[in-house]
């Protein structure tokens, strides 16, 4: 497979639907612009509500979504492929769904993705309660693009390592996880998770991310990263605030690094001994 360019789009995304819209058209033609073939966006790519209710009142059925409108004309016009990180798709009266998107370069809908694990967690810093919101997830996914199989995930997903195991050996070779994570979580353990993933698997991991303030008063960390299979960060958007970065990708690292630590061939079965 030849290499490409990979372009991640990180956002300040607010609680105004349409200024979201217009703050992602720009940084798409960004991207493209750059040369990037594949561009991805973050979790929340069309709205970050100011809380349940805000979200739930501007959750948009599929068939009409201002997002995966824009998405899916700007991919088949400029033939490029994108990978929507999650917008909020109407499930029922009381809940949505968090929801990934990818794109081809025909403007079709290749492959979507609902995010399994709910950030259900009393931290230090706040307490958060996505099961209050979004209905889970139920199935992984592993999607064709033309430079191999990708395994769709979403930002909690990240600490369920068994989710990328299970997804590279169904052929992943790219992960993603487009994500909003917090400052404090963020400044912790995002950069060590993904880097894990990358190394775990032998694949490349594309982790766009929202950054700054949000109308919620939550603070999400940034640093977008692009991370190969060997675990090197490619490209790193930092934490000053909204932008664009773009790697080149060769699918072919993925197999030199899985022939040099096979370790997806050494998986076994084995019982727990509790005493």
């Amino acid at each position: 497979m030849e290499k490409f360019k990979l372009a991640l789009v990180q956002m300040n995304s607010g609680n105004d639907l349409a200024a979201n819209v217009a703050t992602l058209a720009r940084s798409l033609q960004e991207a493209r612009d750059a040369g990037a073939q594949l561009i991805a966006t973050p979790e929340n790519t069309g709205l970050l509500g100011a809380d349940t209710a805000d979200t739930l009142a501007k959750a948009q059925p599929e068939a009409t979504h201002p997002v995966l409108e824009l998405a899916r004309s700007f991919a088949r016009e400029q033939g490029v492929w994108i990978l929507i990180g999650s917008i909020h798709v109407r499930a029922d009266a009381e809940r949505c769904r968090n929801r990934s998107y990818l794109i081809g370069a025909d403007g079709n809908v290749a492959a979507y993705y609902d995010k399994i694990h709910m950030f259900d967690a009393r931290l230090p810093h706040g307490e958060y309660r996505e099961s209050a919101t979004f209905v889970p997830g139920e199935r992984a996914v592993v999607a064709e693009t033309p430079w191999g199989k990708l395994g769709m995930t979403i930002c909690y997903d990240l600490r369920f390592a068994g989710l990328y195991r299970t997804l590279a050996h169904a052929g992943a070779t790219m992960l993603s996880v487009p994500a909003a994570f917090t400052v404090p979580t963020g400044q912790a353990h995002w950069h060590v998770l993904l880097r894990a993933r990358a190394i775990e698997h032998g694949s490349y991991v594309l982790a766009p991310a929202q950054v700054g303030l949000h109308a919620n008063g939550r603070r999400t960390y940034g640093h977008s990263l692009i991370v190969a299979p060997w675990g090197e960060v490619l490209a790193d958007a930092g934490d000053a605030g909204p932008g664009v970065v773009v790697a080149e990708i060769d699918p072919e690292a993925v197999a030199k690094a899985r022939e040099a630590l096979p370790s997806l061939r050494h998986d076994r079965p084995f019982e727990i001994d509790q005493k």
